[in-house]
């Protein structure tokens, strides 16, 4: 496995594998790798006969007051992971390789950046699609995989993708989660033990939504509110959001039809947890 801190170095690296007819699979990351991630890299590796993972802490999508400092960080685990899982190349840069002195370009969209986490998070989207857009031209692979828990997050490439014309196919894979339902996510580091206990909260609030959809409810607002309540019987949950939008639009609507996505931001402590599910 190969690990490689400069672009000039890795387009080398890609351009080498392309000309010899590899198919390249691209794993985004910002490092801290769990079972989420890892379930991303083994469908790269059944579908490619190269994968790429990068490790990037992108400080662009960090608002003013976020944990940036803070977020989680341990680059030898994330080699044993990457190693143990038959990732071919680590692109590990700095923040000074990928936004150099004078850096003034950015990658911005209307739209399905408004709503959900972009309302509480403005400028969050705008760092997300410039290094997505950034890594995919330094490494132009055949697909790339992204999960499913940041769906907003996946929708929003998959567009930018199509009105970018950029040459790559966008993959989402389904959440993973622990075994009493929690999503997995690198910040679930800093809930304490109590937290953590009451944040199970929010998958069952999201399974008693589904359940209501697939029963019948139609009212948009019904299953909305099913959900809030739910979520408000933990004491240390304080809602960011519950919404209900059309899925590849990320709009909101008064009426269950079509591919909607449940989805929900909810705070433990300074910990803020997203999490949500897909009806197609």
């Amino acid at each position: 496995m190969q690990i490689e801190r400069t672009i000039k170095e890795t387009k080398h690296t890609i351009e080498q594998w392309k000309q010899e007819g590899n198919t390249i699979g691209f794993v985004p990351t910002m490092g801290y790798l769990h079972e989420g991630h890892k379930s991303l890299i083994d469908v790269a590796r059944e579908e490619n006969d190269k994968v790429v993972v990068s490790i990037f802490v992108n400080p662009t999508q960090f608002g003013p007051k976020e944990d940036l400092a803070a977020y989680p960080r341990d680059f030898d685990q994330d080699v044993l992971l990457c190693e143990k899982s038959g990732v071919d190349l680590i692109f590990y840069p700095t923040p000074e390789e990928m936004y150099p002195q004078g850096f003034c370009s950015f990658v911005d969209m209307t739209g399905l950046s408004e709503e959900l986490c972009g309302k509480s998070r403005p400028t969050h989207f705008k760092g997300v699609q410039t290094i997505v857009a950034k890594l995919f031209h330094i490494i132009p692979a055949n697909r790339a995989y992204f999960g499913q828990k940041d769906a907003q997050q996946l929708a929003i490439i998959k567009r930018m993708v199509k009105d970018l014309d950029f040459d790559i196919e966008i993959i989402g894979c389904p959440i993973i989660r622990e075994a009493d339902g929690l999503a997995k996510s690198s910040r679930n580091v800093y809930l304490s033990r109590e937290e953590r206990e009451q944040a199970t909260v929010l998958y069952q609030a999201l399974r008693l939504g589904e359940q209501a959809v697939l029963d019948g409810e139609q009212d948009a607002w019904k299953i909305k509110q099913m959900i809030i309540n739910h979520i408000k019987t933990k004491p240390l949950a304080r809602i960011d959001y519950v919404e209900v939008v059309e899925f590849s639009g990320i709009k909101p609507i008064e009426k269950i039809e079509g591919s909607i996505l449940v989805a929900i931001a909810v705070y433990f402590g300074k910990t803020r947890l997203i999490d949500n599910v897909i009806m197609l």
